[in-house]
């Protein structure tokens, strides 16, 4: 029967990407990416941005076509 505890090496970028979450510069990898697009998502919606700060969070966060999506479906923006 398979372990499931985390290997090390998965446990240790769990950690890091708890720990940097809110830390936009530097993204360093896919998982990373997801995270940051996640969480401005959850948090222009929770803040009622405006459509002007969405699309500058957009233009400047936001890299994964999905993340876009999501955030164009559920803003409005173009």
């Amino acid at each position: 029967m398979k372990s499931r505890r985390p290997r090390i090496k998965s446990w240790e970028r769990v950690q890091y990407l708890i720990g940097r979450h809110h830390t936009y510069n530097d993204i360093d990898g896919i998982d990373y990416q997801i995270l940051v697009e996640a969480d401005f998502l959850v948090n222009m919606y929770e803040d009622s941005l405006s459509k002007k700060a969405v699309k500058h969070a957009y233009d400047s966060i936001f890299k994964t076509s999905s993340g876009r999506k999501i955030c164009t479906e559920i803003f409005g923006i173009d």
